[in-house]
């Protein structure tokens, strides 16, 4: 999956050093299952995974912004983030 752990995003799996945005997707405080893309700041494609059965998904990138995009049935929600080199950047996506 995408290497998120079951129970919520875990910081411990985040490679030290990587510039890492984790988060979950939830429709009425439920997790989704779906997709998750990652964009760049003009709105390029950058990257795509699936969330995991607990609507988890982390994505290693760049620092910049990013809007996160949640694909799921039913739905779509954008979040725009700002990832600090190195850092871990937390998402919540409600759909």
């Amino acid at each position: 999956m995408c290497g998120a752990k079951a129970g919520g995003p875990d910081a411990s799996g985040v490679k030290a050093g990587e510039t890492t945005i984790q988060g979950s997707v939830t429709r009425d405080g439920e997790p989704v299952t779906g997709y998750v893309r990652l964009l760049d700041a003009t709105g390029e494609f950058t990257a795509e995974v699936p969330t995991s059965a607990t609507g988890q998904f982390r994505f290693y990138a760049a620092e910049g912004t990013w809007t996160v995009r949640a694909l799921v049935p039913g739905g779509t929600a954008d979040r725009s983030v700002v990832a600090r080199q190195g850092g871990l950047t937390e998402v919540s996506i409600a759909v």
